[in-house]
């Protein structure tokens, strides 16, 4: 628990909270509603409140448009697995900014608990992107990561082009951390297919490796 922000006094609503989070991270975790693909979906509107370089910002979904980005659910502030997975994200955030692509780290708590969590959490504390509270449940419902039973959000990870369509998902049951290594990997794929009409990234593909031109001379052939 070295990512927590300090000692937790047992007995406390904190205390009970955090025990409660732990137990239903290591538990086998289910969806409310049957699954629709969100691929080449258009997002929504919504508007919600997100903790950002030491200020409170409104993000809307014209906040995702007009360049790459990334949003990478968690189920909520104050838990274990989750700064291990900001902490990631920060030590590459450099790399996305490179690629012209924003890091949004969404969890169902409040825009006010991050402020906390970013203060208190030295994993945490590196983040210079924003963290969006989503306690209303706008983009946990719309991104289809919600989990009914808990008010929690399963560890997804979405790609949205520059249009806001989603081109990339990713979820995860909560007891498994996720490798942003592989988001910058997609995130490259995404990129490249975006700008070369015609052609499609084979499997492992990472920058500068070749690709693909589907075509009827190729049928049968690979």
């Amino acid at each position: 628990m070295g990512y927590d922000s300090g000692v937790i006094p047992a007995g406390s609503t904190r205390s009970v909270v955090a025990s409660a989070r732990m137990l239903s991270f290591v538990q086998p975790q289910q969806k409310g509603n049957a699954t629709m693909s969100v691929i080449n979906k258009q997002v929504q509107p919504f508007k919600v409140q997100a903790f950002h370089n030491g200020k409170f910002v409104e993000i809307t979904e014209q906040s995702l448009k007009g360049h790459w980005s990334v949003l990478i659910f968690m189920p909520a502030a104050f838990t274990f697995n989750c700064p291990t997975e900001v902490e990631d994200a920060a030590d590459h955030y450099a790399e996305f900014q490179k690629l012209g692509a924003e890091v949004y780290v969404v969890t169902t708590d409040t825009h006010f608990s991050h402020k906390v969590w970013h203060e208190t959490s030295p994993a945490v504390g590196k983040a210079k992107f924003p963290l969006i509270g989503d306690p209303t449940h706008q983009l946990t419902r719309q991104f289809d990561v919600h989990i009914d039973e808990e008010g929690l959000a399963l560890r997804g990870t979405f790609i949205l082009n520059p249009e806001g369509v989603i081109k990339t998902a990713e979820i995860h049951d909560n007891a498994i951390a996720r490798d942003v290594k592989e988001t910058l990997r997609k995130l490259k794929a995404a990129k490249y297919v975006a700008e070369h009409p015609g052609e499609v990234c084979p499997a492992k593909w990472n920058e500068g490796a070749k690709t693909i031109a589907p075509s009827l001379d190729l049928v049968g052939k690979i």
